[in-house]
């Protein structure tokens, strides 16, 4: 006769509970490893100050490729390639380091990219001569932003009202003639101070970039 095991006696419920046991191990190993099919972190878009950096970079970024590919239509294009890089690269950017500089470093490698691609032209200057020009192009840049900075220091010490003659005389839009008529003054009278104004200005940069120098 055939004895059949008794599956509800205690060794049934060891093996019972061991099962449950190891399901029970693996459901807490997938807790702590975690959901391993959740979706990536979204980056974080650029900052605010990142945005106003690029925008504020365009006009010179344009022309310091410009002044090392000589056709306004090539450096045009080279800067819209230049600023997909831009974008993609963002999160590289180190805050506070000098942005005018990184940027202009992305462009160098678009422009050699750009003359790789026109390399058969015999009027193209060679990667030496591009390197050079690029490098003393950024001096000339970082020497007049150095100026720049002396001449809006120069400014905001003039005498109040000089200082809101000569920044309505250069504001969007405005001319001697529209200057005057908001001051109610001649407009003769409006560009003898501008002239003055302006001398005030040259002598106080002139001053301060001889400072420097000794």
């Amino acid at each position: 006769m055939t004895t059949v095991a008794d599956t509800s006696g205690p060794e049934s419920s060891i093996i019972l509970g061991s099962e449950s046991s190891g399901s029970d191990s693996r459901s807490r190993k997938k807790s702590a490893n975690g959901d391993r099919s959740a979706p990536p972190r979204r980056e974080m878009p650029p900052s605010s100050e990142f945005v106003q950096e690029f925008t504020k970079c365009q006009r010179r970024l344009y022309l310091h490729i410009l002044s090392q590919v000589g056709s306004p239509v090539d450096a045009e294009e080279i800067l819209q390639e230049t600023n997909v890089i831009i974008w993609k690269k963002y999160q590289q950017f180190v805050p506070g380091s000098h942005f005018l500089a990184w940027v202009c470093q992305i462009s160098h490698y678009e422009i050699l990219k750009h003359r790789e691609r026109r390399r058969k032209d015999r009027h193209q200057f060679s990667s030496e001569f591009v390197s050079a020009v690029a490098r003393e192009s950024r001096q000339m840049q970082d020497e007049l932003e150095h100026r720049r900075g002396i001449m809006l220091e120069c400014i905001e010490n003039l005498r109040s009202a000089d200082r809101e003659l000569i920044k309505n005389r250069y504001a969007t839009g405005e001319n001697g003639k529209s200057v005057a008529a908001k001051f109610g003054r001649p407009v003769n009278a409006v560009y003898q101070s501008l002239s003055r104004i302006r001398r005030t200005l040259l002598d106080c940069i002139s001053r301060r970039i001889a400072a420097e120098s000794h």
